[in-house]
């Protein structure tokens, strides 16, 4: 099934394993709760016990370096996108007032990008990760 939106997530390439999975996670979550078209139904097994739903849609992992992903956060900024970000001091915070406050510190440009999440139209989608290839 072809869907009409695509959700993207670029993370810069030269992250640790565990913070792959890390920000990946944290941005998809960040999606889903700006987004709820984004989430499924609840799951069902064959002996009637429910699971959570999951995103409904493939999510496309893109990988960039720090200048790649702060150009594409630009190009979602600029088609007026909201964005999932995460940016390098939240390795560093345990919860999320602690988050929110260590962004507020830094101005857009300033921002210490290590990734970023996108839900639009596919086409818009698109346009925004021009160029990136999937991380690998």
């Amino acid at each position: 099934m072809i869907y009409p939106t695509k959700t993207a997530l670029v993370l810069r390439r030269d992250l640790l394993p565990w913070q792959v999975a890390n920000v990946a996670a944290f941005l998809t979550g960040g999606l889903a709760g700006t987004y709820p078209e984004l989430v499924g139904e609840p799951y069902r097994d064959g002996s009637g016990r429910f699971y959570t739903p999951l995103v409904r849609e493939p999510v496309f992992v893109y990988g960039a370096d720090a200048a790649n992903l702060a150009r594409t956060h630009q190009r979602a900024l600029s088609r007026t996108l909201r964005v999932a970000i995460y940016t390098a001091p939240l390795f560093k915070t345990n919860n999320d007032m602690d988050n929110r406050a260590a962004v507020a510190e830094q101005a857009t440009e300033a921002l210490h990008l290590v990734g970023i999440g996108i839900h639009a139209e596919r086409k818009v989608v698109d346009k925004v990760i021009n160029g990136l290839k999937f991380f690998v």
